[in-house]
């Protein structure tokens, strides 16, 4: 415990208490001294005015990219996962393999081919060239396949059959209210995958304007003296603001997963007892 606390615990404290201090106090005070209120103010201040309020651009890109990929990623996921798990057709054994290949392989990996794809349907510098790419979700298809070839009872879905149900029905009515706790593990993970995604938004949008928070941010540590000493005279960004942007950038995903712990759980202790 000591030794997780040296090495994860302490750098979140002083990230937190960073803009509560002027840049020399960053330097020069004790690093878990706390500065002042006025100071987180002064710093917020000066941050939200970086490039006209880029800031919250970089948010509201950051929501729109996330959100659009989570719809689509549920719209696929949960029904491919479906598929795999209780129907049998040419092909889904070879498609499984290619889920769960492409599940393991890093994702940096594909940023090459995806770009080049989004270029070639003129994508590239869109919403969509962030958004399909990241609507593709192979661990959140093996999520739902796992969940529905291990805890869904065959016999309800062998009765609804004989009652006259078609196969979407047995879908729509039966196993997708059944699988709402994994249906919430994937959409959590989905969205916090999304929103901390660098690379392929790095790459694929030319416009500051377009980039969600993950690429402001490495645009504001650039402005940043202490890390870019050539950073232009002007608007530059200190050390406390910039701590204070990385707090801002975090905050969706900390209030989403404060609120969504009883989901979480129970999505991944689905299938483990039986009623």
């Amino acid at each position: 415990m000591a030794g997780f606390a040296l090495f994860f615990v302490l750098p979140v404290i002083w990230l937190l208490l960073a803009p509560s201090k002027t840049a020399d106090q960053v330097v020069h005070d004790w690093p878990l001294s706390f500065g002042s209120f006025s100071q987180i103010g002064h710093a917020w201040s000066h941050l939200i005015a970086f490039q006209n309020h880029a800031l919250l651009r970089w948010m509201r890109n950051s929501a729109i990219y996330s959100g659009g990929s989570l719809v689509l990623t549920l719209a696929t996921s949960v029904p491919a996962g479906y598929a795999l798990a209780l129907t049998r057709f040419r092909g889904r054994t070879t498609l499984l393999v290619v889920t769960l290949i492409s599940m393991i392989m890093p994702s940096a990996t594909l940023v090459l081919p995806i770009f080049l794809e989004m270029n070639q349907f003129h994508l590239i510098g869109t919403v969509w060239s962030v958004i399909l790419p990241f609507s593709f979700y192979p661990f959140g298809v093996y999520l739902v396949y796992i969940y529905f070839a291990t805890s869904l009872p065959r016999e309800i879905i062998a009765a609804a059959r004989i009652d006259g149900c078609t196969e979407w029905q047995v879908f729509t009515r039966i196993a997708l209210p059944l699988a709402r706790p994994v249906v919430g593990l994937v959409a959590f993970f989905s969205f916090v995958g999304n929103w901390n995604n660098f690379f392929l938004p790095y790459l694929v949008l030319p416009n500051s304007d377009q980039f969600p928070v993950q690429v402001g941010l490495n645009q504001l540590l650039s402005s940043t003296p202490s890390f870019n000493p050539v950073a232009g005279a002007g608007l530059n960004i200190t050390i406390p603001e910039l701590a204070l942007a990385i707090i801002v950038a975090i905050l969706p995903v900390l209030v989403l997963f404060l609120f969504s712990q009883r989901a979480l759980v129970s999505g991944m202790l689905a299938g483990s007892t039986k009623g």
